[in-house]
């Protein structure tokens, strides 16, 4: 199998190269990064490209989907819950939902919370290799995805999406993020601060703080993939929780 990712100089996000085989068939996941270096692999390997697979509807995952669309005929793929905030698909997936690129098998995972319809893309690798994850901008290398940007979910929706359905998977899986750098479920399960909160294993700070303006308690407190600081917060008003950038975020 060959992987190929291209980031973004300033949003730091990840278009992916997914090919089966040199001379074979592959698949584009996310289009906000520069489409240069993949198509460099897919001349070099000459692959076809069958399909775009998007994680979710943000500017910084599809910026070029007019391009990868035009250029090789490849159909958009998103989730049916944000179609209207894509603004077009060719096609609605659903959960568990198979596509094939070749002979790649590729599973859609439904994991809303950053998004209503945010999609997680599994690849088995052939034999006994590990399987690679990619997750959008639900899990990240020691992060999580925010859940208070345009069309989002809830604080339990991530939640219940990290730590059961992709938590639920082999922790050897290779994750491939939206953002940045790769890691695995393992590290992520023992490493990532927000997970290990949700496991209990952490205290919560219980500081009192205000965010987007309104009172609170800072719960989680964690460097973010872009050198920030991503926390989860409690409303007092509510007593809702969201995850919420730290700049965003004051202590009293």
């Amino acid at each position: 199998m060959i992987i190929e990712r291209s980031e973004h100089p300033s949003f730091l996000s990840n278009s992916y190269l997914v090919a089966d085989r040199p001379g074979g068939a592959a698949l584009i996941i996310d289009t906000g990064a520069d489409p240069a270096p993949l198509l460099a692999a897919i001349e070099k390997h000459d692959l076809s490209v069958d399909w775009v697979l998007l994680s979710h509807h943000h500017h910084d995952h599809v910026e070029h989907n007019d391009f990868w669309s035009e250029r090789f005929c490849a159909p958009l793929c998103g989730h049916r819950n944000e179609v209207v905030l894509f603004g077009y698909l060719d096609r609605l997936l659903e959960h568990e939902e198979v596509i094939e690129a070749g002979s790649l098998k590729i599973k859609t995972l439904f994991i809303p919370g950053h998004t209503i319809g945010q999609l997680a893309f599994l690849v088995e690798e052939p034999g006994d290799g590990p399987a690679h994850l990619f997750t959008g901008d639900t899990l990240f290398r020691r992060s999580i995805g925010g859940t208070r940007g345009p069309g989002h979910a809830t604080h339990d929706n991530i939640q219940r999406s990290i730590m059961e359905r992709l938590m639920g998977l082999p922790h050897d899986t290779i994750v491939h993020p939206g953002h940045t750098l790769p890691t695995t479920l393992g590290e992520e399960w023992e490493h990532n601060p927000f997970v290990r909160f949700w496991r209990g294993l952490d205290e919560p700070l219980n500081a009192p703080c205000s965010a987007f303006g309104e009172e609170a308690t800072l719960l989680v407190s964690a460097e973010d993939y872009d050198g920030g600081t991503k926390c989860i917060v409690r409303w007092r008003a509510t007593g809702d929780l969201d995850v919420v950038p730290g700049s965003r975020v004051t202590t009293q």
